[in-house]
């Protein structure tokens, strides 16, 4: 075994923690349309998804204790003979081992992605019930209506409606996921801050750890695009 073919196996498993990811929002969205059709948010089929989101939320964990474990013992061979490789793959194995045995259950429900799923299908139940009940009361004017949804759903950079809506944790402002990406990659590139583009807004550096992708407005966006007639 060698170094190389180690952070080779690292790559891989990085890449499919980006998939774990990914399958955890799907499994988020899945989880909306539940609520969207049932008008609730504690049936069996939503207690199912969360039971599939907390065992990525597990593998998600695994990769990560595996990943630090070939790091820790890795670290350790590059300053001992070459022969000490011939024993890094049992070590890696203790040490993934003692990693994984301190992980709990509070642990996996800490989880980003597990608190965002039941945050999201708290809000939107939440969300449902008011609309439903805000309809059976009176009949909102439509151009209004429609008029405040577009603002709500356009995005500050590219001033069109945002597909995959991201909500930055610090200012609580949205912005499309694909073109707020490109533009702090841009900006870091050249060394510069990105500034929040939101008019008013005071917050001036902008991270990648500050955004994270609102299902709910998502769900939103779709649902306004359906009742407006667009594709």
């Amino acid at each position: 075994m060698s170094l190389s073919s180690v952070q080779s196996t690292l790559s891989t498993l990085k890449s499919c923690q980006a998939d774990i990811g990914g399958c955890m929002d799907m499994v988020s969205d899945v989880a909306l349309g539940i609520v969207e059709a049932q008008g609730m948010d504690n049936s069996p089929a939503l207690k199912k998804l969360e039971g599939m989101i907390l065992e990525c939320s597990r593998l998600d964990r695994e990769i990560n204790c595996f990943v630090e474990s070939v790091d820790e013992m890795t670290a350790q061979v590059r300053h001992e003979p070459p022969e000490a490789m011939v024993h890094l793959r049992n070590s890696v194995k203790e040490r993934f081992t003692e990693l994984m045995a301190e992980v709990t259950d509070a642990d996996l429900q800490r989880h980003s992605k597990v608190v965002a799923f039941r945050d999201s299908v708290r809000k939107y139940a939440m969300q449902a019930g008011q609309t439903a009940a805000e309809n059976e009361e009176e009949e909102l004017d439509e151009d209004i209506a429609v008029t405040q949804s577009q603002t709500n759903f356009i995005c500050p950079l590219t001033q069109v409606e945002m597909v995959n809506p991201v909500k930055n944790k610090k200012c609580h402002h949205y912005y499309d996921q694909e073109a707020v990406l490109e533009m702090i990659k841009a900006r870091h590139k050249n060394k510069k801050k990105f500034r929040c583009p939101k008019v008013g807004c005071g917050n001036t550096d902008v991270q990648l750890s500050d955004l994270e992708l609102d299902l709910v407005m998502k769900r939103m966006i779709q649902n306004h695009k359906r009742q407006s007639g667009k594709t």
